[in-house]
């Protein structure tokens, strides 16, 4: 089964990091869709998603998973040392969450925005929905 990463589209960070999860995600398990697009709306809505999120967010199995859960879901299906980052989920959701917080508060002040979404490669076209 595969899983849906919500990114923020006009996030460059985002957008790199959603490149760097398509290079490291050797079975391709990850699909990616940008949180403005209406199959992006219609997902937060089918698994009722409060509005205000402010995260990536990874739908698994029915169930969603938001800020440091999200990136440590990603993780964890990641090719080569990245699936050891997964251990972090030892470490108290509220303190992961405040870093994860403090980037994604500063993320277009950091590393920019895009007036529009990437367009995916053909060679990487299917992955997105």
């Amino acid at each position: 089964m595969n899983h849906i990463v919500l990114f923020d589209g006009e996030c460059n960070f985002c957008d790199r990091s959603v490149q760097f999860i398509i290079k490291r995600d050797k079975e391709a398990v990850f699909k990616f869709t940008s949180l403005q697009s209406d199959i992006g709306q219609e997902i937060t809505r089918k698994h009722q998603v409060p509005g205000d999120i402010d995260s990536i967010i990874v739908v698994k199995d029915d169930k969603y998973y938001i800020k440091s859960a999200a990136a440590l879901q990603i993780c964890k299906h990641l090719s080569g040392g990245w699936k050891l980052l997964f251990v972090l989920s030892i470490i108290p959701k509220p303190i992961r969450d405040n870093f994860y917080d403090i980037l994604a508060k500063n993320r277009y002040k950091w590393f920019g925005k895009n007036d529009r979404c990437m367009i995916p490669s053909p060679e990487i076209r299917n992955r997105f929905l």
